[in-house]
């Protein structure tokens, strides 16, 4: 009696017989299924991998962020008290260094204000290239 899970020879349980097109079809359709399946793994460990490495960049910068505004703290406060020195006056030393950082702040938020104008955000590269590619095609369909 024969074994039914027996292969046949060079071949997969319950494919054709290893010579015919059908076999080879088989086989093709199979290493491609395992292959892609393989690939899919390769891609979900790789992203998974990158997005970990991806929130511990995003942590070390939060982390850098606060450390940076605690310091920028300490140095404010060390420049008021060592203008304070110079001018004899706590309070005269904490409204210029405060009335610098606003000059500092207003000029920045000026600056990225005018940066994400609409005119500068406008795809004017890619509008160009859609024009011209349609007047190239206006003249092939009318010439």
């Amino acid at each position: 009696m024969a074994d039914p899970n027996a292969r046949p020879p060079g071949g997969a349980p319950g494919s054709a017989p290893p010579g015919g097109i059908q076999g080879l079809l088989a086989d093709a359709l199979r290493e491609t299924t395992d292959l892609a399946r393989k690939e899919i793994a390769l891609f979900r460990t790789e992203m998974s991998n990158n997005l970990r490495s991806l929130f511990l960049g995003l942590g070390m910068i939060v982390g850098a962020a606060v450390f940076a505004v605690v310091a920028l703290l300490v140095l404010t406060d060390a420049l008021v008290k060592w203008l304070a020195t110079v001018v004899h006056s706590e309070a005269l030393a904490a409204l210029i260094v405060g009335l610098a950082f606003l000059v500092v702040a207003v000029g920045l938020a000026l600056w990225g204000r005018s940066t994400m104008s609409l005119s500068t955000l406008a795809p004017t590269r890619t509008t160009r290239q859609v024009r011209q590619d349609a007047r190239v095609l206006s003249e092939r369909v009318s010439g």
